[in-house]
């Protein structure tokens, strides 16, 4: 059996998006390693034994050989063992990752399955060997070489070239006498770098995920592939609750308005999986926020918010009570809502190729496109290792042309996400529609691992390009490899909002139910601001809103960025306060100066009956400078017992309980889930959409799941 038959077999390892360059120098480095081999034959054959029954052998042995191959001549084996040691040398050399062997040997059977016809014989092979820059290892150098002309090709909907096949011609295996400097390593690293095009899989994808392997200890060099292999990291904010804070000391509580829901469809998810959720993805007041309400409007567009406060007894602690602040938006009648110039940001990387990611996102946008208007327009950018443009700016009004982009969809490839933004920026900004909202839709597992990938990176690209006035929505899909922390970041600096598609009734929900406040912003740099008094109350702490607190000073700065409220949006922030004297306050009066550092207010016997001062800031959208809407909390706006505050004032407190306890807040360690689900159930009202009833189910499902 001949060195040239063994190199045919280990052409088949490496990916058809390979470069001829990079798949000769992969090959020749193979080729060097078969020559070493033959120089070293007796000490390869004494060794036999031993290097076999090593777990690293076995692991790369299994995938390559097969059975005819073990019963060739003797020679194959001389040759093969030596070349599988110098591979693993060089693969774990500097901490280089290593593939699983599942992944190549289902590629080697999705190869042979495809029967493609090998490329034509006779193109051009160029050879241009280059030693890696610096430290770099040389598998790192051939992912680089192997990448770099990748970036530079458009992706398309249609089926690969036919000469992009797994096997090499015949100018690949005669190039392979130049023997260019390179490593064995090569094989592995082209066949992990090289990306399929955004929107198409030539082969389709492992179903399975890869081997959790750590990667390099060193941090790659910019631009170069990162090659995340855990099939388990799910990342999100770490935040703690807030604290209980003291009005003599602290009397003003500053935060960004919040109306992202993505929480709550993780948490029933993880529920109806039959798992408690992650602490740290609760976020109470998307929870509460979830749900909609009947809070009061405001009467016209001039005044876009109108605020509502009760204050009631807290139904976990007789010894404080809560101060619940219900906001409602403007609501924009259909027929007088603007254009709509959107982009879809559609992830379609391999990560993206399982039913509840790329095929729900695609049901879901199919959803939106008939909720549309003739006259707004639909474009579509993918990402996947590199960003391309699917469908340019099109009318709503050709329908069908919009659907079958979204269909011909694939998923494939690594994770380019900072590529893709950036392209759909410049698509919305060239169709854009003044007095129109214009509007970036971003669906992805947040999978981001292909150059700019930190989620600071990311932040500053968004936080240039909402300059624009071009608004960011972004949809998660999928469990696994979630990465609601971008996800978060990237809506919070981009103007936008953030949910979670679990199901394609969630998708009905966020997308046609609520798209008027999906798509329609009526503010932006929505902000609030509560001042206490200390002659009236002790204590306080805001149920929720971790991850949006602001400094004081930024209230009345209108540089600071903030949150943004689209159509018919309900805002719900809930205090739990303590009244002076109460055996519930948790600090001691001041020794000193606590008269110096009460505010200014209480001096003025005007305000001696207030319990608060709430007041919001917002821009309307187009604007720079911000309005001021404020509203004082006195005793007019207080219940004597819960029974009597509004139903659902009382439903949003069950759903605030319900997050606190979730996410393990000592305030609530005595409220039972069944005491939960008795106010949920007796609050619920009228529950057109079976949200609510939903909600009773959850709260059963945890007192299930928390007792075993």
């Amino acid at each position: 059996m001949t060195v040239d038959k063994e190199l045919e077999k280990l052409s088949r390892l490496t990916p058809p998006a390979a470069t001829p360059e990079a798949r000769a120098r992969a090959l020749a480095a193979a080729m060097q390693a078969f020559d070493t081999a033959e120089n070293n034959a007796p000490a390869a054959q004494g060794n036999a034994k031993g290097w076999r029954q090593s777990s690293i052998i076995n692991w790369i042995w299994s995938p390559i050989m097969n059975k005819k191959f073990l019963a060739g001549s003797a020679l194959a084996t001389l040759l093969v063992i030596p070349a599988a040691g110098y591979l693993t040398i060089e693969l774990t050399r500097n901490g280089s990752p290593i593939v699983d062997q599942t992944e190549i040997a289902g590629d080697l059977s999705k190869s042979e399955a495809s029967k493609q016809p090998a490329a034509t014989v006779g193109q051009p092979v160029t050879i241009a060997p280059q030693a890696p820059a610096g430290n770099a290892s040389l598998a790192e150098q051939s992912v680089a070489d192997a990448q770099a002309p990748q970036d530079k090709v458009a992706p398309a909907l249609a089926k690969p070239d036919s000469s992009q096949t797994s096997e090499f011609d015949a100018n690949d295996i005669a190039a392979l006498t130049n023997k260019p400097e390179g490593s064995a390593a090569a094989l592995g690293a082209a066949k992990r770098s090289a990306p399929a095009a955004p929107g198409i899989a030539p082969q389709r994808q492992l179903a399975e995920p890869m081997a959790a392997i750590a990667p390099s200890p060193a941090p790659p060099a910019e631009g170069r592939v990162q090659i995340q292999l855990d099939p388990d990291r799910e990342r999100f904010a770490n935040a703690a609750a807030n604290p209980i804070k003291s009005v003599a000391t602290d009397p003003v509580s500053t935060f960004s308005a919040d109306v992202d829901s993505a929480s709550y469809a993780f948490v029933r998810r993880s529920l109806t999986g039959g798992a408690m959720p992650d602490p740290l993805s609760v976020r109470v007041e998307e929870m509460i926020n979830y749900f909609p309400y009947d809070w009061p409007g405001p009467d016209n567009a001039e005044q876009p918010f109108k605020a509502t406060v009760t204050v009631m007894p807290t139904p976990w602690n007789h010894d404080t009570e809560l101060m619940h602040v219900a906001i409602k938006g403007y609501d924009i009648a259909p027929a007088t809502t603007p254009h709509a110039n959107l982009v879809f940001l559609i992830d379609v990387s391999g990560s993206m190729d399982e039913p509840d990611k790329l095929p729900l996102l695609k049901s879901a946008f199919r959803l939106l496109v008939n909720r549309l208007k003739p006259d707004d327009t639909v474009s579509i950018v993918t990402y996947a290792g590199n960003a391309g443009t699917v469908l340019t700016p099109t009318r709503v009004a050709e329908k069908s042309k919009i659907l079958s982009a979204i269909d011909r969809l694939e998923a494939g490839g690594s994770t380019g996400g900072a590529e893709g933004i950036e392209a759909a920026y410049d698509l919305a900004k060239q169709a854009f529609v003044k007095d129109g909202v214009n509007r970036v839709m971003l669906a992805t597992d947040g999978d981001f691992n292909v150059g700019p990938s930190s989620d600071e990176d990311l932040k500053r690209i968004i936080e240039e390009r909402r300059k624009d006035g071009i608004f960011l929505t972004v949809f998660g899909f999928g469990r696994g490899n979630l990465n609601d922390s971008l996800m978060q970041t990237l809506a919070q600096n981009g103007n936008g909002s953030a949910a979670y598609i679990d199901t394609l009734a969630e998708a009905q929900k966020t997308l046609v139910e609520e798209a008027g406040s999906t798509l329609f912003p009526i503010a932006s740099d929505v902000k609030f601001q509560v001042e206490f008094n200390p002659e009236r109350i002790a204590e306080y702490r805001l149920i929720g809103y971790e991850t949006r607190a602001l400094n004081r000073e930024d209230f009345n700065n209108d540089r600071v960025d903030a949150g943004d409220i689209g159509s018919g949006h309900t805002v719900t922030a809930i205090y739990e306060i303590t009244p002076k004297g109460s055996p519930a306050v948790m600090n001691d009066d001041l020794r000193y100066g606590a008269a110096d550092k009460a505010p200014a207010a209480a001096a003025d016997s005007a305000h001696h009956g207030e319990l608060a001062f709430v007041k919001m800031r917002y821009k309307k959208p187009g604007e720079d400078k911000s309005a001021l809407i404020t509203t004082p909390v006195d005793d007019n706006n207080a219940v004597a017992t819960l029974d009597a505050a509004p139903q659902d004032v009382r439903f949003s407190v069950a759903v605030a309980a319900f997050g606190q306890k979730l996410s393990h807040v000592a305030a609530v360690d005595t409220y039972s889930y069944q005491a939960i689900a008795d106010l949920a159930a007796a609050s619920r009202g009228t529950d057109a959409f079976g949200y609510r009833s939903d909600f009773l189910g959850l709260v059963r499902l945890a007192d299930g799941l928390s007792q075993r």
